[in-house]
């Protein structure tokens, strides 16, 4: 027994252990961005590891101004806010059929999603900009105008294209479990399927919701490729990661250090923010489903 308990001790100093460090290699970059971000250009040339002299705001005053960060935050806010509700209007009413219903093609709409999972998005951002193209070249010969490129809504729709596969198969594996006494006592009292299913179902999944909202919020405000490629001749539409990357490349040869780690900050500062608040949901969220399986 004494050998059973030395030995489980030890196991929980190796598991706290490896925590720790893992927690240390996260918070010792995120907290040198903070604080570099704080810092005169000066100061960067001595001890990279020294702290800050003074509380240099004007990085991200200029930072916002000069480089234009708050016109890409604002582009990133609006679409990262439309890929959202247009995900939730599409997939929370599919995730809820496909999971609670059985109908001629519900198993290969299943399977279909499940696929869904395994394509990497930036694989098949080439295909998707030729058929943007294409369909502006169409559009060009038909109304004399072409919108699918270089749009924000557009670039919204591919977002939220391609969150549905995960976001349907975490809904339905969540939806399934909810039992379904709360839809027949419904259906009793005359609720149709829309009043049940956004009466009773959507509240029940409120954590799961949570959830995919802030999964899919870090994935759409921190995506990069889809934007650049989409959004390349449109420099006033460009969303933060891709302004930032160009912030970066313009500062390092300028040497402005300080504006470039304040960009940095502005980029993480929101997902940060957003985690906070929604830490309990998001745990919540991850193993209720779980528990009721």
């Amino acid at each position: 027994m004494g050998k059973n308990q030395s030995a489980e001790r030890l196991y929980k100093v190796f598991i706290y252990f490896v925590l720790i460090m893992l927690a240390v290699c996260i918070i010792v970059p995120v907290a040198w961005v903070f604080l570099a971000s704080i810092k005169e250009n000066s100061e960067f040339y001595g001890n990279p590891w020294a702290m800050p002299k003074g509380v240099h705001w004007q990085n991200f005053v200029e930072a916002w101004n000069a480089a234009k960060m708050g016109e890409y935050m604002v582009n990133s806010v609006l679409v990262t806010a439309m890929a959202l509700a247009i995900l939730l209007v599409v997939a929370l009413p599919a995730a809820y059929c496909l999971s609670r219903f059985k109908f001629k093609g519900s198993k290969f709409l299943n399977v279909a999603f499940m696929a869904g999972l395994f394509i990497n998005v930036n694989y098949i951002v080439v295909p998707i900009f030729l058929m943007l193209r294409d369909g502006d070249t169409w559009l060009k010969k038909v109304i004399g105008d072409g919108f699918l490129l270089n749009n924000l809504v557009v670039l919204a729709v591919v977002y939220a294209a391609t969150a549905l596969p995960f976001t349907i198969y975490l809904l339905s594996g969540y939806f399934a479990t909810l039992p379904h006494d709360f839809e027949e006592a419904a259906y009793i009292d005359g609720a149709g399927y829309g009043k049940a299913m956004t009466s009773i179902i959507f509240p029940m999944a409120k954590p799961s919701v949570i959830t995919i909202i802030l999964f899919n919020f870090l994935s759409f405000w921190n995506e990069y490729i889809i934007s650049m490629t989409l959004m390349s001749s449109a420099q006033a539409s460009r969303t933060l990661p891709v302004g930032l990357l160009n912030l970066m490349q313009a500062q390092q040869s300028a040497a402005q250090y300080g504006m470039m780690y304040a960009g940095l900050v502005m980029v993480m500062l929101p997902t940060l923010i957003l985690y906070i608040c929604v830490q309990k949901k998001l745990t919540q969220g991850m193993t209720v489903g779980g528990l009721k399986g």
